[in-house]
């Protein structure tokens, strides 16, 4: 069946890349760094080409340089922010943001988002989130997983990927965090990461969602995937991945971008067998397999 799209009022978009986070990125081909001078006259190239958009009009001036970011980028954005309008990917009702006990003390409810985000790594959300309740059902507190068995936790969080792995994980976390935090997650990226078991993605999403910080993206498989399909950079890790897209996203679609781009990559641009036919971006993705309908002369 396909996915029938609903229409949204034009608006105008910039999507200006914080000057600063770029100077010290290497160049990709997605982050153009050039002279006023130089920009100028792409952009009256750009204004004679046929595949001009308004959107390419996206530029800040800086003493030092001027930095551009690709119109194509911005509208393809703009095109998957369409195709998620009705918010109905796994990722938008079973996302880390959604599996944590928000009625729960404050404490209770940053460490089970955490533990949300251990789980969700090589697991579906589906997964995950029926482990997530088992958890919560059993006591998802500090105290009772540093208590439980391994054994015992082992088999609440089966079948979800490197359970057992995970299990000791936890253990490990929330004796650290009882320890050395006050029985509370870390606030900062650098503690989270040092914590067994979590990586840069988790650490970025725990800091967004359960201390309303944004110090960078939160960058999995998918994010990590799309990115290099769309053309915005050429990267072979999630972590390479991460440092070009604080480059030349700005700051305030940090927070956004993994949430948009996982439910994408959940719905259309699939790992195998990505449905282009489907996606608004067919005709502007470099890896889109959909062929372009032949004009009728």
């Amino acid at each position: 069946m396909k996915r029938v799209y609903q229409k949204r009022k034009e608006t105008t978009k910039t999507l200006v890349p914080d000057i600063e986070s770029c100077e010290n990125q290497p160049t990709t081909s997605s982050v153009i760094v050039k002279t006023e001078e130089e920009n100028a006259m792409d952009l009256k190239k750009m204004r004679k080409s046929s595949d001009f958009s308004p959107i390419d009009d996206t530029y800040v001036v800086s003493k030092k340089s001027m930095v551009t970011i690709s119109g194509r980028m911005a509208e393809q954005i703009q095109r998957i922010e369409q195709m998620r309008l009705a918010a109905d990917a796994p990722v938008d009702t079973m996302g880390c943001h959604m599996l944590a006990d928000k009625t729960a003390d404050p404490k209770v409810y940053r460490f089970q988002i955490l533990v949300g985000l251990m789980l969700s790594s090589q697991t579906k959300d589906q997964v995950t989130s029926a482990a997530m309740e088992r958890l919560k059902n059993y006591g998802l507190t500090i105290e009772n997983i540093e208590k439980i068995p391994n054994p015992d936790l082992e088999k609440l969080l089966a079948p979800v990927g490197f359970y057992k792995r995970k299990a000791e994980y936890l253990k490990k976390v929330a004796v650290i965090l009882k320890k050395s935090y006050h029985s509370d997650i870390p606030a900062t990226l650098k503690e989270l990461c040092d914590l067994p078991g979590v990586g840069p993605k988790m650490a970025n999403l725990a800091l967004q969602v359960a201390w309303e910080k944004v110090e960078g993206i939160g960058v999995d498989t998918h994010v990590h995937r799309i990115a290099n399909r769309l053309g915005w950079i050429k990267t072979k890790t999630p972590i390479e991945t991460e440092k070009h897209l604080t480059g030349i996203l700005p700051r305030e679609r940090w927070q956004t971008i993994n949430k948009l781009l996982v439910g994408f990559g959940q719905q259309i641009c699939l790992p195998v067998k990505p449905k282009c036919t489907e996606c608004l971006n067919r005709d502007i993705c470099p890896a889109s397999t959909a062929k372009p309908k032949k004009s009728v002369s």
